[in-house]
């Protein structure tokens, strides 16, 4: 009962705070243009005919499709950054967490239901604009691209592991440095996965090493490589001809390890919470 009454005092001190309504404006904003775009497209690719022209027209689909679900990744990916961000390390520097903390609930009660509360929003976020790129694409055109339930869920997990890392921060740095932190490793994730595609593309077993390494220490793009592979027809995934085609595509084992990743690092958020004097 305590760890339900922390998730709801989370969401609605969520639903209060403006980065989340600067998140709102823009994903609303984004869909508002998208929509205008993918119309203005479809009327173009709607002019060509016979076989040749379907098959541009199935192409041209799927990547704007898929160009609007990477936006959507990002959006996501940025809130579950910002929105948790301060949420522990500012209520430890203001003392608000003392007086919590003093009445009979645990610290890891406390974590764990902002962790929960925080992840509830964010995943709301992504189902509120992937869904509308999905009905877009849907009502404009009546494309609807393979793979949504396992696109989404991986682009969840990945939602999972950045929100895990920015409370995780905030129990044991502060705001400024949690930010730069959280932010620093997408950042290397997001190099880590383009370093890895282009030793794949140049057959170079080093740079796509370095890759992989960059994967395992941080999981977050290997997850969106992976929702993108299955949010394509795979005649598209195997002729490579898209930006958003993955060259190598992470196995079940990086989905499991992205999952315990996740799990790993709010443990540690636990342990530096437990240990820090508030």
């Amino acid at each position: 009962m305590r760890l339900i009454a922390i998730v709801r005092l989370t969401l609605h001190e969520t639903a209060r705070k403006r980065v989340l309504h600067a998140t709102l404006l823009c994903g609303l904003a984004f869909l508002a243009l998208y929509a205008v775009g993918f119309h203005f497209v479809i009327k173009d690719a709607s002019n060509a005919g016979g076989a040749r022209g379907m098959m541009e027209r199935q192409v041209t689909l799927s990547m704007f499709t898929l160009a609007g679900m990477y936006a959507v990744n990002f959006l996501m990916a940025m809130s579950a950054v910002l929105l948790p961000v301060d949420t522990l390390a500012g209520e430890i520097s203001s003392g608000v967490l003392q007086t919590v903390a003093a009445r009979p609930v645990r610290r890891s009660e406390i974590l764990l239901g902002k962790w929960l509360g925080h992840l509830i929003v964010v995943w709301a976020y992504l189902l509120l604009l992937a869904g509308g790129v999905l009905a877009v694409a849907f009502f404009s055109a009546s494309y609807s691209p393979p793979g949504i339930a396992a696109g989404l869920a991986l682009m969840a997990l990945e939602a999972a592991v950045l929100v895990s890392l920015s409370i995780a921060g905030g129990a044991r740095f502060g705001t400024v440095t949690n930010g730069v932190l959280a932010f620093g490793l997408y950042g290397l994730a997001f190099l880590g996965g383009l370093v890895e595609q282009i030793g794949a593309l140049t057959r170079n077993d080093a740079t796509r090493n370095i890759g992989t390494v960059v994967s395992l220490i941080m999981p977050s793009q290997s997850m969106w490589n992976l929702a993108a592979h299955v949010l394509q027809p795979p005649f598209l995934a195997q002729l490579q001809i898209s930006p958003f085609s993955p060259v190598t595509v992470p196995s079940l084992a990086m989905v499991v390890w992205a999952a315990g990743w996740a799990v790993a690092v709010l443990a540690l958020g636990l342990r530096a919470l437990s240990r820090r004097p508030l």
